[in-house]
């Protein structure tokens, strides 16, 4: 089993030290993963140490420790990204929206003004980016591929009609999309994507990772399992990991 989407620095409310990267690999090791993956927000990279992450992982034998970098897709950003990129051996990339033309969306204070808005276009705005993120060639792995449900705001028009294009693209890149199960403790209380999002991923053949996006040692690993019982449920039998961007096959079955 395993959680590649975890944050050291949280929300940059700790420092990545020898600690609290421990911390993270013990709980790893409690709930018997095999393998578990950083990947701080890229708007934290000064709080970074990445080395750090790989020395450590040297007393871990027992776990495949993979280093990542969750990074925000801004249109017209790429560039930004690229250039940090260059600066270290990730294993892989989540690419991640959380932002729609500059509001970002999908904190607390927001949720009043998802209610007001249009849900399709609202939809339709935010699956534009994701496909745009798709297209870049920058990521392994497209983040929480629904967050714009975060708040429990509905489209009228089927979501898989929406999602249409962003799936066709990470399907024609090579993408890998994660099971996030953070989204269970949002306003929404379900894990991304949807159950009929899982499915039609499974129906085109792109590959499936786990992430809990624990932003704290405690919650590594949380709700792993069932997420995986779900995959099987719909007919996968296999997840993605990765090193340094080739991925690594771990049966479900």
């Amino acid at each position: 089993m395993l959680d590649l989407h975890v944050h050291l620095v949280g929300h940059n409310d700790r420092e990545a030290n020898r600690e609290n990267i421990r911390a993270f690999l013990d709980v790893a090791s409690r709930r018997g993963l095999k393998e578990i993956g950083f990947a701080d927000h890229d708007y934290y990279w000064e709080q970074m140490n990445l080395p750090l992450i790989r020395e450590v992982a040297k007393d871990y034998p027992h776990l495949a420790v993979r280093v990542g970098l969750e990074a925000e897709y801004r249109p017209n950003e790429e560039g930004r990204i690229k250039h940090l990129l260059e600066q270290f051996p990730f294993d892989f990339v989540i690419g991640s929206v959380h932002e729609i033309e500059g509001w970002a969306f999908d904190i607390p204070e927001e949720e009043p003004l998802h209610r007001k808005k249009d849900a399709d276009e609202l939809y339709r705005s935010y699956f534009d980016v994701v496909t745009r993120a798709a297209i870049s060639g920058l990521f392994t792995t497209i983040g929480h591929f629904d967050l714009i449900k975060i708040f429990g705001v509905r489209p009228r028009t089927d979501i898989l009609a929406l999602a249409d294009e962003a799936l066709t693209m990470v399907a024609d890149h090579g993408l890998v999309l994660e099971v996030n199960t953070n989204g269970r403790y949002k306003p929404v209380q379900e894990f991304y994507p949807e159950r009929r999002l899982m499915e039609e991923i499974q129906r085109r053949g792109i590959d499936f990772t786990l992430g809990s996006d624990a932003h704290c040692a405690e919650v590594v690993g949380r709700d792993i399992v069932e997420a995986s019982q779900l995959l099987r449920q719909i007919g996968v039998h296999s997840i993605s990991g990765f090193s340094r961007f080739d991925k690594i096959s771990y049966s479900l079955d």
